[in-house]
């Protein structure tokens, strides 16, 4: 089984220039997040949960519950990819594609689910998810105050582009709670390491 970690040597000249000249994004670029491969990611984001998508009225009906990192990952495998946000276009055209188009492989492989997570609220994630017609192929989830992604180091300031703070673009293999592959991107639109195709060929 291959395990492997892509780390970020060298920020997007793209977005660090835009960044650089309006003076938005602020702090240093990192070389690689906290999580990395052998990281437990439920003890490494404590108290953390995700919130699954849904519409309003189920989110009423659920009394706005959310799912523990534990319910997500432990004694599953899981293939997990964050994003910036929906509505997005690398997200929307490229990223969710990439995994519902071969969701079939994924499940041959044995995997229990496939997950999309952004710094979004539930009911943002469950229509977009709709509009992509990828929420049976794909489990959606809101990381809404973006807890998850601030206690991995996988979160992102793009404000750049009106976005506030998100999350970087990555994907990762989780097994029993255990990252076996990590994959993130030098910058949250590039769209060269996080895809379906190349975490279904690390597994």
């Amino acid at each position: 089984m291959a395990s492997a970690i892509l780390k970020r040597t060298s920020p997007s000249c793209l977005l660090k220039s835009m960044a650089d000249s309006l003076g938005i994004i602020g702090g240093s670029w990192r070389s690689y997040a906290k999580v990395a491969v052998g990281t437990d990611i439920v003890s490494a984001a404590p108290g953390v949960s995700l919130q699954k998508s849904r519409t309003w009225d189920e989110g009423v009906s659920s009394k706005f519950s959310t799912t523990p990192l534990k319910d997500i990952f432990k004694g599953k495998k899981v293939v997990i990819f964050g994003l910036p946000g929906a509505y997005t276009g690398v997200c929307s055209q490229q990223h969710v594609p990439s995994y519902k188009n071969i969701i079939d492989k994924f499940k041959a492989k044995g995997i229990d689910s496939v997950i999309c997570v952004a710094v979004n609220d539930p009911y943002t994630m469950n229509a977009w998810a709709e509009k992509l017609q990828a929420k049976d192929a794909i489990e959606f989830y809101g990381d809404f105050d973006g807890s998850l992604h601030k206690s991995l180091e996988l979160n992102k300031d793009l404000s750049v582009a009106l976005l506030g703070h998100r999350s970087e673009r990555w994907s990762a293999y989780v097994e029993d709670g255990k990252v076996k592959v990590l994959n993130v991107e030098e910058a949250p639109s590039d769209f060269k390491v996080s895809g379906g195709e190349v975490i279904l060929g690390q597994i």
